[in-house]
């Protein structure tokens, strides 16, 4: 895996104190929201606002550096971006787990789109139930 000053680079963005926390942070728990992601980096940088925050996830989301995962009812968590993988989301605790795509034949997904004409670039696949530590 690159390093996170070369992500950027890659990206387009330079290798702000920000940004790199963000991306430590990430690492670090795999997926977070906003304000997960904002308590940590106060613990080493208290000056770094909440916006400060939110401005550099919105940019690096725009640079393909982060993804964005939806949860219903909750706030989105993000994560670095990587291989195509399938989230299995908790609807009780807001868990998300990664699991690859192996169990879905990337054929069959570009069968879907090419039925209706739309070129599939990367894909995302949300499963939600209820995680084992909840039932």
């Amino acid at each position: 895996m690159k390093n996170h000053s070369e992500l950027l680079r890659e990206s387009g963005l330079k290798a702000t104190i920000q940004r790199l926390s963000i991306l430590e942070i990430l690492q670090g728990t795999g997926h977070g929201t906003v304000d997960d992601i904002y308590a940590t980096v106060r613990e080493k940088h208290a000056s770094i606002s909440l916006a400060t925050v939110y401005k550099n996830i919105e940019m690096l989301l725009e640079k393909g550096v982060l993804a964005e995962v939806p949860l219903a009812g909750r706030k989105s968590k993000y994560e670095i971006k990587k291989h195509d993988h399938i989230h299995l989301i908790c609807q009780v605790c807001g868990s998300v787990e990664d699991e690859t795509m192996d169990a879905i034949p990337q054929e069959q997904l570009a069968r879907i789109a090419q039925k209706d004409d739309f070129t599939l670039s990367q894909s995302q696949i949300n499963l939600y139930g209820v995680c084992r530590n909840c039932r």
